[in-house]
């Protein structure tokens, strides 16, 4: 786990952090909160890191799940100061034994399945997602596309499991889930390019979908578990 901490503390400075944090809170209000009742839906966010989408979304119950007990500091100072209920939960997205089935209405991702020793993990992963869900629940996983970023996808020292936005779909209709949105190229791969960050142009950008296939580098898959 001290592993976890110093290639993410690595990886991302503080003002990097605080950019993510600028890009998710537009992401969030303008694109994801159209899969989440704010009044009625318990959300789940695997692999959170430090919170970017948690924190963001409104939803009547926050949960978030990470393998990095490091995030979790982080995570509960974030939410003191913006006086945030948010559960925080340190574990393996492949067994979530503090959540009863069907528990959850939306469960969210983003950038995790590459992280993933091999695709037996990801069906366990999968699995244990189709547990927890409710009947109609939703699935969202943002996930950078092998196809359209090339050798780049190998520049992480923990990017294990390659992905094509096919063979992702496949494995979720292999869990049982119906895919019900595939966008091969949706966000740039990275906030650490050259790309502006300002709300004002990243709503501009999810408002414009042609920009997507130009610049988009990560996919975006909903899965729903049937009714």
């Amino acid at each position: 786990m001290e592993g976890i901490k110093s290639l993410y503390d690595h990886r991302f400075s503080f003002e990097e952090r605080k950019t993510k944090e600028k890009v998710w809170a537009v992401l969030c209000r303008s694109y994801f909160q159209q899969y989440v009742d704010p009044k009625h839906d318990t959300v789940l966010d695997l692999a959170c890191g430090f919170g970017e989408f948690t924190r963001h979304i409104e939803a009547r119950r926050r949960i978030a799940l990470d393998i990095n007990p490091a995030a979790e500091d982080i995570f509960t100072r974030w939410c003191d100061k913006e006086h945030q209920k948010i559960e925080f939960k340190v574990g393996q997205a492949s067994k979530m034994h503090f959540l009863t089935d069907q528990e959850v209405d939306v469960c969210f991702t983003s950038n995790f399945f590459e992280h993933l020793p091999n695709k037996y993990v990801m069906d366990e992963v999968l699995s244990e997602v189709w547990r927890v869900l409710k009947p109609g629940g939703r699935f969202i996983a943002l996930q950078p596309n092998l196809h359209a970023v090339g050798n780049k996808y190998w520049d992480y020292y923990d990017h294990h499991l390659p992905l094509t936005p096919n063979s992702c779909k496949e494995g979720f209709i292999k869990s049982g889930f119906t895919v019900q949105t595939l966008i091969p190229k949706f966000l740039p791969y990275t906030t650490k390019g050259a790309l502006p960050k300002h709300p004002l142009w990243i709503r501009l950008y999810l408002s414009f979908p042609p920009l997507w296939r130009l610049l988009g580098g990560q996919f975006l898959i909903v899965g729903q578990k049937p009714a």
